[in-house]
């Protein structure tokens, strides 16, 4: 039998943290070999940054857009561990610090590791190929709990860039994150972003095409946060031996291309419960 794959969490103390050390001390696959947080933290069982990686082959990351590009760049200097890293809301020189280290290990980086979530990304990028954007304006909603610092979401934001690939535009040119006071009309083509911020909201999102008469829209609620912790276990699993690389959610599922996850998730007949995908049209 072979051994488990070994895995540190970052942001032990994290909401995400403690979810993702339960599923991985459930999962016979892994075995949880250190915790850490902040430097500045204390509790038990945690130990420091330097200590986690000594031992981890993987370290599972969901943490903040800084501390994430920190521990990458840390990881790739030392030649390893593997990492899966979850946070959001990166700039463009924390995303080139993450590029780098890449080179040198394996990582998978994700605005979310859910299944359900990375089909709709690719039926939003079908759907916006096949609407013309003169005629079909695309907006885009999501909602989550009143802790989460970033806005618009990761995920929005992925899906932005789906409905943008698909429209063959640039997502910095059309997207318009915040409309206030004697906007105007609006612009065709543009792709627009609204937020919602309150309660417990674990994570809704759906993409609306609007024309002349009709909507389309497209959406997911997720219902708790196992679903991501789930997926982030089966990037860790797809991480270990990887060759140096950025890796995301859809190399982990095997979909490969966006076109492919329409046709892929058409096979996967069971859905769990806590994480639906809805199609409609008004």
């Amino acid at each position: 039998m072979p051994q488990p794959i070994k895995i540190a969490i970052a942001g032990a103390l994290g909401r995400m943290g403690r979810q993702m050390a339960e599923v991985v001390e459930a999962d016979s696959r892994l075995a949880l070999v250190a915790r850490f947080h902040r430097s500045d933290a204390s509790g038990a069982g945690l130990v420091g940054r330097d200590e986690a990686l000594a031992v981890a082959d993987v370290v599972i990351d969901f943490t903040a857009p800084a501390a994430s590009a920190s521990l990458a760049r840390v990881c790739a200097e030392r030649g390893g561990p593997a990492l899966v890293i979850g946070s959001t809301g990166f700039d463009a020189a924390e995303l080139a610090v993450i590029a780098d280290a890449s080179k040198v290990v394996p990582i998978v980086r994700s605005g979310s590791f859910s299944l359900g979530l990375n089909m709709l990304i690719g039926l939003v990028e079908q759907a916006a190929r096949a609407l013309d954007p003169e005629d079909w304006d695309i907006e885009i909603f999501e909602a989550h709990h009143r802790h989460k610092v970033d806005a618009p979401s990761g995920t929005a934001l992925m899906l932005g860039e789906a409905a943008a690939k698909g429209c063959g535009v640039d997502i910095d040119v059309v997207a318009v994150r915040s409309r206030d006071g004697m906007i105007g009309a609006r612009r065709p083509g543009d792709i627009g972003f609204a937020v919602i911020r309150g309660g417990s909201i674990v994570g809704d999102h759906s993409v609306s095409f609007c024309a002349e008469g009709e909507t389309v829209t497209l959406s997911h609620s997720a219902g708790d946060r196992g679903m991501f912790a789930h997926g982030a276990v089966a990037a860790a699993l797809f991480v270990m031996g990887r060759s140096p690389g950025e890796y995301d959610m859809l190399d982990v599922l095997g979909l490969g291309k966006h076109e492919q996850l329409a046709s892929s998730a058409v096979e996967r007949t069971a859905q769990p419960a806590n994480n639906s995908l809805l199609i409609r049209k008004v």
